[in-house]
């Protein structure tokens, strides 16, 4: 099951706290997972690796396995401090359409990646090379903090973290996401108009 990116642009105009909200509190990933720019968003479709320690071939091979619109989504055997992706995947990625990366590790070229307009996340930065050892998954399902991510589901981030969404539950998630956004604008009016929190949440 593969989304529409018509529902990955309605799900994404949310901010990805209240997608995990929304959807029930699920799909967060872990906090140390950032963008490499303050600025960067990501949304789209996962495609998940898995790659063995201080190796990035799968990297290379899941750009051309993946379709426009993914997020390839990459967990890692080991030694998340290394330079798994840099500036020339990048380059090889957004000609392929790809709409970004999301890796439980390390990357380099950091500067050029923020030129090029790429959205990143991942654990760091680091310069340390990486080999071309076969091995690990392309395509299959991954873990990332105890978060189970298959090929199809529906990957969010920005500068408050990531959030997944089973692609059975996005049209789900959509409407809840909607509900939850217009309760809190209307909280936000409530305020404005000299109510207080405690008064509009009943709290005892």
């Amino acid at each position: 099951m593969r989304p529409q990116m018509e529902q990955i642009k309605r799900l994404g105009a949310f901010g990805t706290a209240t997608i995990h909200e929304a959807a029930g509190q699920i799909g967060a990933l872990p906090g140390y997972i950032k963008p490499i720019s303050r600025n960067m968003k990501l949304s789209g479709i996962v495609f998940p690796l898995h790659c063995l320690s201080r190796s990035n071939i799968n990297m290379h091979e899941a750009i051309y396995r993946a379709q426009p619109g993914d997020v390839l989504v990459a967990s890692l055997d080991g030694m998340p401090d290394a330079g798994y992706w840099g500036d020339i995947l990048t380059c090889a990625a957004q000609h392929r359409g790809l709409n970004g990366l999301v890796i439980d590790g390390c990357v380099r070229d950091a500067d050029d990646i923020d030129k090029l307009g790429f959205p990143v996340f991942a654990r760091g930065l680091n310069i340390l090379g990486t080999g071309k050892e076969r091995g690990g998954t392309i395509g299959s399902p991954i873990s990332i903090g105890g978060i189970e991510i298959c090929a199809g589901d529906a990957i969010f981030g920005d500068r408050d973290g990531l959030v997944v969404i089973p692609a059975a539950r996005i049209n789900e998630v959509i409407d809840a996401s909607e509900k939850r956004e217009a309760k809190e604008e209307d909280v936000r009016r409530r305020l404005k108009a000299g109510e207080s929190s405690l008064e509009i949440y009943k709290f005892p």
